[in-house]
């Protein structure tokens, strides 16, 4: 029986539900962490990377896939069990969602096609698939990861929360234009979306029009904004908007700044309107958020 296994390592295990799981792998130190786990081929695997990375070892040591900060790793192997064989670097933190595949089915039973390993004709198959995070899988994960609840409300809402992330893990476009994907398959494009990202993050608090964006990364304005919608699943704003509003909550958890210096650092003239957006992506202000930390 799977449950009987234990993992090793810097981590924290919460049954979901029978055949369900989730773990969070946190390693703080300075050296790397070695996570194991057995996981036999009846089980699909997501690995969420939200900070620094990791290697996930197979074979014995003849394979690997690297993980990286802001990216996934789906497996998924009916004829090879894949035990967990993380070696963890330095100050990274996974969150690894492990279920059966009679429940992932379940999940999707009614819309089994949508899902491309789902399929009939690759339902006897493997599947690797690397893809990176979006803004909203990044709030979701980080929310796995920094809760602070009652015990007896925590299974509650982690399940709750994983099945968010499984759901928009799922969740596609429907109005992508499928005649633009092959400009993804273009890697130097791929990586002048993402130099496009960078940009935008290393220049919250003043980030540069999206004309004069798509003149640095050379694209036209359409194709960065296509692109972008394609990575990482929104409009170049909606997921700055998402980032910097995440950041504010690191900071707001970390004590060391209050709300006005905050509403700066991401770019909000007054504390007024910091809050305003605060509230208007959590539902609470900065304050309220702060205190509800402290009486946890």
């Amino acid at each position: 029986m799977m449950d009987k296994n234990v993992a090793k390592g810097s981590f924290e295990e919460i049954l979901i539900d029978d055949g369900f799981y989730v773990l969070k792998i946190q390693n703080n130190t300075p050296e790397v962490t070695k996570v194991i786990r057995e996981i036999n081929r009846t089980y699909i695997q997501f690995h969420f990377c939200l900070k620094g990375g990791g290697k996930f070892v197979f074979n014995d040591g003849n394979y690997a896939l690297e993980v990286s900060e802001e990216n996934s790793l789906l497996l998924y192997n009916t004829q090879l069990d894949l035990p967990l064989n993380l070696m963890l670097s330095p100050n990274s933190w996974m969150v690894s969602v492990v279920m059966s595949i009679r429940k992932f089915h379940s999940l999707f039973s009614d819309e089994a096609s949508y899902i491309p390993f789902l399929s009939s004709e690759n339902q006897e198959k493997k599947y690797y698939a690397q893809e990176p995070v979006s803004p909203a899988i990044a709030v979701v994960l980080s929310q796995i990861i920094n809760y602070n609840l009652n015990a007896t409300i925590k299974k509650l809402y982690v399940k709750g929360k994983v099945y968010e992330l499984i759901a928009l893990y799922f969740n596609k476009n429907t109005d992508t234009d499928v005649e633009q994907c092959p400009f993804l398959v273009d890697e130097d494009n791929v990586k002048r979306i993402r130099k496009a990202k960078e940009i935008i993050i290393a220049n919250m608090a003043e980030p540069p029009s999206l004309a004069e964006l798509a003149k640095e990364i050379g694209l036209s304005l359409k194709r960065l904004k296509e692109g972008f919608k394609q990575i990482y699943g929104d409009s170049v704003y909606s997921f700055l908007f998402d980032y910097k509003m995440e950041y504010a909550r690191r900071l707001l958890e970390s004590g060391q700044y209050n709300v006005n210096e905050i509403g700066l650092k991401i770019g909000y003239s007054t504390s007024s309107h910091f809050i305003a957006a605060f509230k208007k992506k959590y539902g609470t202000t900065p304050k309220k958020y702060v205190m509800a930390l402290a009486s946890g």
